[in-house]
């Protein structure tokens, strides 16, 4: 099994078999508006400019699992995040990445990668903290964390890496190698 194997939500509802995406280096990420990490789409939008052209895309996947901070409809998401951040990368319909009605594209990632922390930053203390609340046993499961947790994913469709909220410096690195 890998990634080519699953079909998503369009933000329009519509069906798309995630091996439309065959042969690209991807980045699957869950996201939210309204999240201390929500500034990360700019980051994200660059890094998307910079490798897009080179079989590089990015998958979008809003969730509103932690602390409600994804509310509204895919459109007003869509919205916001065009308006705010100017993304041009696919964003996808509104999901759970955890629990008993998780996508079945999440349980994948989640039941095929490990946990690695959050590293040793304030925000990743503070982050720590907070997830330590929801999930006691946080630190010895593949769960979803928190918002912005990313995968990326080679060009045959295997996970190549898993990246937490909190880390933005080696992603660039690990795409490079990919491409």
């Amino acid at each position: 099994m890998n990634v080519y194997d699953f079909t998503v939500k369009a933000r329009d509802g519509k069906d798309v078999s995630l091996s439309d995406y065959k042969g690209k280096v991807l980045l699957i990420v869950n996201t939210a508006t309204g999240c201390g990490f929500t500034p990360q789409y700019k980051d994200l939008q660059a890094i998307y400019d910079e490798y897009k052209d080179r079989g590089f895309e990015i998958l979008d996947f809003p969730c509103n699992q932690f602390l409600d901070q994804a509310p509204g409809t895919d459109e007003e998401i869509h919205t916001f995040c065009t308006g705010r951040f100017g993304i041009t990368f696919p964003q996808f319909s509104k999901i759970d990445v955890n629990g008993e009605n998780a996508s079945p594209l999440y349980k994948w990632l989640t039941e095929n990668t490990t946990f690695e922390g959050f590293g040793k930053s304030a925000k990743s203390l503070v982050l720590s903290g907070v997830v330590k609340k929801m999930d006691k046993d946080y630190k010895n499961n593949g769960n979803i964390k928190w918002n912005f947790t990313k995968f990326l994913i080679d060009r045959n469709g295997e996970i190549a890496a898993r990246f937490e909220p909190t880390d933005m410096k080696t992603l660039k690195e690990k795409i490079e190698e990919l491409l």
